[in-house]
């Protein structure tokens, strides 16, 4: 009898403050409650009423174990303004996201280094502008950066290069400028996939990247010159390479392709010599060599009869199938 009335107590109190059956931490709604009145209150935020447990509010997840806030993740809604400081008043937060928010203006707040647990920022598809912050170099959990889509300018942070549990890295679809850092070929434990394309990058590819064994490497549609043979090689492990739209100049004729490459973009470029027999004996998903410098047969075997002429036309002198006969 005494353990029923106690349990209906406990409810009665819970109904009359909803507060203390909420898992949610107090500063953490404090501090999501400050984001939201920072966006202007959002209607892609209208759960996130007071009176409700944060942790059951969309667009942010919580530790099953601590009830802390560990994820905010805002994506495709009406936001205007800028990310909100506030954001770094989430100690545990190991996800961040802001995405697909074309009205998201202004710089990438510093209040974000403070945030140690960090492993996965996805700010893109926005219209923040500013530079690539060297504060991210901090925040040593992590393992997924990806600022693509935006408007950054100014050059590659060198101190990218300390994180060494990245896995990727985007920083494609912006307007920096300056060369490709020579520390990116000193990653230490991950080498991450490289996604720096569609920007005003200069320079050539510094030598120390092809020390390191990347699976994903795009440096497309920059402004990028010289030799890139020695990121090839029987040793390596690259699988996706894209370094179409630059002003490479190089004999490809000796290059040794590694037998993981399944896809090589090398298009409009000012690359000569001739295909290397090599691509004959790889498993070759997609190719493109078009608008180069290139002369002599077309190697036949293997998966280069497969693509059409549009993977080949516009050379000084190929030939051979899928290309007209050679004369």
């Amino acid at each position: 009898m005494k353990s029923t009335t106690a349990i209906s107590l406990l409810l009665f109190l819970s109904l009359l403050s909803p507060s203390l059956s909420d898992r949610c931490n107090p500063n953490d709604k404090k501090v999501l409650l400050r984001i939201k009145q920072a966006l202007n209150n959002p209607y892609l935020l209208a759960s996130w009423n007071p009176d409700n447990d944060c942790c059951d509010w969309y667009n942010v997840d919580c530790d099953l174990t601590t009830n802390r806030i560990i994820a905010l993740t805002i994506f495709s809604g009406n936001i205007s303004g800028q990310i909100p400081a506030a954001v770094g008043d989430l100690p545990y937060l190991q996800t961040l996201i802001f995405r697909k928010l074309s009205n998201l203006t202004g710089q990438i707040p510093s209040a974000i280094s403070k945030l140690s647990n960090l492993k996965m920022v996805r700010l893109s598809w926005t219209n923040l502008s500013g530079p690539v912050p060297s504060f991210f170099s901090q925040l040593k959990n992590l393992t997924f950066l990806d600022l693509s889509f935006n408007d950054l300018t100014g050059s590659i942070p060198s101190s990218l290069s300390k994180l060494t549990n990245l896995d990727a890295i985007h920083l494609d679809r912006n307007k920096l400028t300056g060369p490709i850092p020579n520390s990116f070929g000193e990653f230490t434990g991950q080498v991450p996939d490289l996604y720096l394309s569609h920007n005003q990058l200069t320079g050539s590819i510094p030598k120390t990247l092809g020390d390191l064994n990347f699976t994903v490497i795009d440096v497309s549609r920059n402004m990028l010159s010289g030799d890139i043979s020695f990121m090839f090689g029987s040793n390596k492990t690259i699988q996706i390479v894209d370094f179409s739209r630059n002003k490479f100049q190089f004999d490809l004729s000796k290059v040794v392709f590694p037998q993981s490459l399944t896809s090589l973009d090398l298009n409009h470029n000012k690359i000569y010599g001739s295909l290397p027999v090599g691509l004959t004996k790889l498993d070759l998903q997609y190719l493109n060599v078009s608008y180069n410098r290139l002369c002599g047969h077309i190697p036949t075997g293997g998966k280069l009869q497969g693509f059409d002429q549009t993977s080949y036309f516009h050379n000084r002198c190929l030939c051979g199938a899928p290309l007209p006969d050679c004369k």
